[in-house]
């Protein structure tokens, strides 16, 4: 039996991925669901500056703060209501058909909004969003965490969080130029200086319904369907080189990727809500998504989040103008400290940084807190440090959560109940962000959230999705987990049947299933030799 020269290691590129051609393009795809996360950022941030134009306070009566608290829950009680649907969407007809249809409700959402007289049609058209929003931001994480080359798979799920902000400062900066008086057409004194960046936040959903069907597949998802000759056609060209089905790279990842889903459906026949609970594996899981998607959203970031205007004026800083540019400098640093933490995440690790953004955030809501009491004591002075602890809040904050909550729960979530953890939780994030909270609870919260980050999240930083799947449904602590050794798939050219050997009717070769069913690159290749034909690669 003739046996391919060529190893799973050595097919992995590790040069500048700009290099491969494959990836290359594959990124430039990926950057169509990446949109998401700048859309679901515009739209956060878009309500923050609405409140901060005159044209939009005079067209809706300058709105109290109860009425505002609704206009911001609506578009979260809109995702509430797609919530059930979106993962069986997305499980059913693909991730890439549940962006086309989140795109278009979003795009008539913004259409309603941006025609909006009165503020019950606003918020009505705030649902409509909410519920388009909650489609995309359930299949677009998944689609790039599917998609993405093994080497970047963690880069690309923590920049998707971190595009989030992208959104936000066009949304700040547009909301900006309405402020600055004059004849143009987002003068203060022009209705479009409200409307204009309302119709702004239709871009990225227009742009996804046209370009969402040049984005490949979810590979997974196709396997999934039994398609297998289509996802290996589609990681032979952006994963291979010279778009051979061949490679041992893509044939590893077919064989890893129906073996894993072979696996995951023996442990559980009937998918559905209830198995995110059914095991202790799953219950350790969804333990620490709840918790660290409440400490995402109840760390005082919301307050400066949503309604700035109020927390500026509750210190007594009433200048339009002045909160506006607070608000556009805010999200560029947000940016700024986004990037950091997902450039951190490969270098010290989910849990280092999940305990210093919790730490961080304690320590600058607690200040915080401080100055806003002695402001209203008689102190003015102490309002000085509002604007500065601002951007320290949102540092450590951007740190940790931003770049790697979906990253994280992406990693510790087995394929096929993927979507439907993501769905819990959107609906955690859902339900967090329609409560409105005080200072003090802020900081007992975040005294809570640190200890939790300390005693329960699992550090996953260099470890296979085997060894993650070990340390939720196996018995080993993470620290005794030994470094994994892979025995590396033998590539046959021979189609006759062989023992032992998966077969796929659709491929021109076979390859002998390994005990690995999922590839993760190594980060350190110590050990590899050819004996009889197969390879063996040390992870450390």
């Amino acid at each position: 039996m003739a046996i391919h020269d060529r190893t799973v290691a050595s097919s992995i590129h590790l040069g500048p991925w700009w290099r491969h051609r494959g990836v290359l393009v594959l990124n430039l795809y990926l950057l169509i669901p990446l949109l998401t996360s700048c859309v679901n950022g515009y739209d956060s941030s878009l309500i923050n500056g609405l409140q901060l134009l005159q044209t939009w306070q005079a067209q809706f009566s300058s709105p109290r703060s109860e009425i505002l608290g609704i206009v911001t829950s609506t578009q979260m009680i809109g995702g509430l209501m797609g919530l059930p649907f979106a993962p069986r969407c997305s499980d059913r007809f693909g991730r890439r058909v549940t962006m086309f249809a989140g795109a278009l409700l979003m795009l008539a959402g913004v259409g309603l909004q941006a025609a909006a007289l009165s503020i019950v049609l606003f918020t009505v058209a705030r649902l409509l969003i909410g519920v388009g929003l909650v489609f995309s931001l359930n299949a677009a994480p998944l689609l790039i965490t599917e998609l993405a080359y093994p080497t970047q798979r963690g880069k690309m799920t923590s920049l998707y969080n971190a595009s989030w902000y992208g959104g936000s400062i066009v949304a700040a900066w547009v909301c900006l130029a309405g402020t600055v008086s004059g004849d143009n057409v987002l003068s203060m004194k022009s209705s479009w200086s409200w409307r204009v960046p309302v119709l702004i936040q239709g871009v990225g959903p227009l742009l996804q319904i046209f370009l969402i069907w040049i984005v490949p597949e979810s590979p997974r998802w196709l396997v999934s369907k039994g398609q297998e000759s289509k996802a290996a056609k589609i990681l032979a060209r952006f994963h291979s080189v010279g778009f051979d089905e061949r490679n041992p790279l893509v044939l590893f990842e077919i064989v890893q990727i129906r073996r894993s889903l072979r696996m995951e459906k023996n442990i559980s026949k009937r998918v559905s809500f209830a198995t995110l609970f059914s095991t202790p594996g799953n219950r350790k899981r969804m333990r620490i998504i709840l918790g660290l998607t409440l400490f995402s959203q109840w760390s005082g970031n919301g307050l400066a989040s949503f309604y700035i205007n109020l927390v500026l004026e509750n210190v007594g800083i009433r200048n339009q103008k002045v909160k506006a540019v607070v608000n556009g400098c805010l999200q560029m640093w947000n940016l700024v400290a986004a990037l950091s933490g997902a450039l951190l995440v490969d270098r010290v690790g989910r849990r280092t940084l999940f305990i210093v953004s919790n730490a961080g955030m304690l320590m600058s809501v607690s200040v915080l807190a401080l100055s806003a009491y002695l402001f209203h004591s008689g102190i003015p002075a102490a309002a000085n440090a509002t604007i500065p602890l601002i951007f320290f809040l949102h540092l450590f904050y951007n740190l940790a959560y931003t770049p790697t909550l979906v990253a994280y729960t992406s990693e510790i979530l087995p394929f096929t109940i993927r979507a439907k953890g993501f769905a819990f939780m959107n609906l955690t994030v859902s339900l967090a962000l329609a409560l409105n909270q005080f200072y003090i609870v802020y900081c007992v919260w975040l005294c809570f959230g640190l200890v939790f980050v300390m005693k329960f999240t699992v550090e996953t930083h260099g470890k296979t999705p085997e060894e993650i799947a070990v340390l939720f449904d196996g018995e080993r602590k993470p620290d005794h987990i030994p470094p994994m050794v892979y025995d590396i798939t033998t590539i046959s050219m021979d189609n006759s049947s062989t023992p032992g050997v998966e077969r796929d009717e659709n491929f021109s070769c076979t390859c002998i299933a390994t005990e690995a069913y999922e590839l993760k690159l190594p980060h350190r290749i110590v050990e590899k030799d050819r004996v009889g034909g197969r390879g063996r690669v040390r992870v450390l």
